[in-house]
């Protein structure tokens, strides 16, 4: 994956990554809108996703949610994870995949909100009533279920425990909307792994780079 993401940018610098390079910028736009006194309102109604909406609402809204930064959250947080996370997969999976895994990963964790709240605070995987009026926006979701499926694409799959392991944490050490919803993206990307290694085409495998021989004479 480092090799893979490395020849990417050498190669092509930042042309390398052009999908990413929008979300960025569509999510500090929202972030400098959302801020004002005008466009506050304005940002909600376009992407903003709660339990508490009509299910055709809310899927209208989750494209653009996952660009709307967190109220509670530093943007600085959903940058990073965006140009990071968003930046390996396009090279490593394409733009399109990494929408697709994204969104797949978002709707997963919107899905599960909803599951959570009917099945209610007292069974292990409910949720209280108060979490029916949270804001669920910004693209963790989606970046968890990202890291997963390159992992395993790459087969990085102690990374990709990692990252399993430290959602689970997550959950363990605060026990909120936010990190459930990381849990179920995770469960929707590794059903997709499954599928596609059982019934989809077989992947390229991708070559072990090493770095060249370094001429000490």
């Amino acid at each position: 994956m480092f090799w893979t993401v490395r020849d990417a940018l050498a190669r092509e610098k930042w042309r390398a990554v052009p999908m990413t390079l929008g979300a960025v910028c569509l999510t500090s736009v929202f972030q400098i809108v959302q801020n004002t006194s005008w466009g506050f309102q304005p940002v909600q109604d376009l992407g903003s996703v709660r339990a508490v909406d009509p299910l055709w609402l809310a899927l209208l809204r989750t494209p653009l949610s996952l660009f709307v930064p967190a109220l509670d959250l530093p943007v600085w947080g959903a940058l990073a994870q965006i140009l990071i996370v968003f930046g390996i997969s396009e090279i490593c999976i394409g733009w399109w995949r990494t929408l697709l895994i994204g969104y797949v990963a978002t709707l997963a964790g919107t899905t599960y909100a909803r599951i959570g709240l009917a099945l209610g605070p007292g069974h292990p995987l409910g949720l209280p009533d108060s979490d029916r009026v949270v804001n669920d926006t910004g693209p963790s979701a989606a970046v968890v279920g990202l890291a997963i499926y390159v992992c395993w694409r790459y087969r990085a799959y102690l990374t990709g425990a990692l990252v399993v392991l430290a959602m689970i944490g997550e959950v363990l050490v605060k026990d909120n909307l936010a990190g459930k919803e990381h849990l179920a993206a995770i469960a929707a990307v590794m059903a997709v792994c499954l599928v596609r290694a059982r019934w989809g085409p077989a992947p390229a495998r991708v070559p072990l780079r090493r770095p060249p021989p370094v001429d000490t004479v």
